[in-house]
């Protein structure tokens, strides 16, 4: 079926109720089932969900709560809630949209009907991720573009300074690379170059592409000395990559620019501003180097 690859987390503890939404979604949806507000946010959190159809009466607390929590985690907040109530009176309708709902089904469910529901906010949302992906991802390298990086650095930044750190990284003479091989060689250079900081980098990290051949991180990390380390083995894995496309075989290296935030920063311009600083520092000692902003590198 066309929609066999979107999952359904049903949020019921009347197992007759859930059997009944199984036997009516399971030859088009995967399904995936909790019988209380904990379970169902362990399983939002694990299984990668589509839409979640919840129960308002729940054993530990209600499924308004659960859909509170979910809305306010990064991790599903992007998930559609569709509840499902006996309720038919203006004040629990009107307190599931205010949770963040998209829908609501009444009990008992017209088989058409709900169906019909399911599919528009599947439809809907997968429509809305694309366009977030297109928004907000660089094309050519599947990481954040410049305006998606700088909305989340400044997040970050406004947050959680506690062992915060920003990173510019940048390719070096990649002009000539493009000069000597072309662009469409070029093009694969920079995947490469990102493909290999993303395989080496923590999952929280903050990584874009801010335009051409120029990278930025702001990452939290334990101390200095681990994200040197880390930097340094991200600069050492590129220069050995070997990279070979339509026969020619290319050699790069990187050079980077550390910073790490203190108080006198106020924008996240500014603590960029100063990574950048070191990372002219670096090319300037010639390149292939990684250069702490006013410091001895540990």
């Amino acid at each position: 079926m066309e929609n066999k690859q979107s999952t359904i987390l049903i949020v019921e503890d009347i197992e007759i109720n859930v059997l009944v939404l199984q036997e009516l979604l399971q030859n088009d949806y995967n399904i995936v089932c909790a019988s209380s507000g904990e379970e169902a946010m362990l399983k939002a959190h694990h299984i990668p969900i589509d839409l979640v159809l919840l129960d308002i009466a729940l054993p530990d607390f209600d499924g308004y709560e659960v859909c509170r929590r979910l809305k306010a985690d990064d991790l599903t907040n992007d998930i559609p809630v569709l509840f499902l109530t006996a309720s038919y009176d203006e004040q629990s309708i009107e307190k599931a949209f205010d949770v963040g709902g998209v829908d609501y089904i009444t009990k008992p469910y017209m088989v058409k009907e709900l169906k019909a529901r399911i599919k528009t906010h599947i439809t809907l949302s997968a429509s809305m991720k694309k366009l977030d992906f297109l928004a907000n991802v660089d094309s050519m390298t599947g990481i954040y573009n410049r305006r998606k990086f700088f909305y989340l650095a400044e997040e970050r930044f406004e947050k959680t300074k506690e062992n915060l750190y920003s990173v510019m990284i940048d390719i070096d003479k990649f002009k000539a690379i493009n000069d000597k091989y072309g662009h469409q060689v070029g093009d694969e250079v920079i995947k490469n170059v990102a493909n290999i900081i993303s395989s080496l980098i923590p999952k929280n990290t903050i990584f874009g592409r801010l335009g051409g051949e120029e990278f930025a991180l702001v990452i939290n990390m334990h101390d200095e000395k681990e994200l040197f380390n880390l930097i340094e083995k991200i600069r050492d894995d590129i220069s050995k990559a070997q990279i070979e496309v339509d026969g020619a075989i290319v050699s790069v290296t990187i050079s980077a620019g550390i910073s790490a935030y203190e108080e006198k920063y106020q924008t996240i311009d500014q603590f960029l501003s100063d990574a950048d600083s070191a990372l002219y520092e670096a090319k300037g000692k010639g390149r292939n180097k990684t250069t702490f902003r006013d410091r001895v590198e540990p």
